[in-house]
This record gives structure tokens, sequence and C-alpha cells, in this order.
């Protein structure tokens, strides 16, 4: 998938659903929602977040905003 058109001035805004079944970005109604297997608790879910985007788009991301929520933007950096 192509995610350049989301990244807006380095920035990416996403919505993550942890403890799901499989790890895998979809886009769904103009948005990203990225499935993680891990669970929210004791940052697991926000690592496997990074890890993500490290190995299938080769991006270091950090999280801006939304380090405890759902709805987060991602700094690439």
């Amino acid at each position: 998938m192509d995610i350049s058109k989301h990244l807006e001035n380095g920035r990416l805004k996403i919505k993550v659903i942890p403890h799901a079944g499989r790890t895998e970005l979809i886009e769904e109604s103009g948005k990203l929602k990225l499935y993680l297997k891990a669970a929210p608790e004791k940052n697991k879910a926000n690592l496997e977040l990074i890890k993500f985007f490290k190995k299938e788009y080769k991006l270091s991301v950090r999280i801006k905003s939304g380090e405890t929520n759902r709805e987060k933007v991602l700094e690439c950096i």
C-alpha cells in the first residue's frame, strides 16, 4: 500500500486497533487503520506499531500525539 498520500508535513494520522488477530495496515474511507496483534498494555502495541513501519515501509517513526489513544499522529524521523 502506498502511504505517501497520507503523509502531511512528515506526519501520518492513523487509527490503531490493538489486540487484533493480525498485524495489517488498511485504508478505509480515506483513512489508515493499523490492526496490531499486541495488547495495549505496557506500551506493547506502540512498540509493535513502530516496528511495523520500520520493517514494512523502511520508515523511522515516533508517536507525536495519542500515545495512550487509538487515534495517533506519527512523525517520520
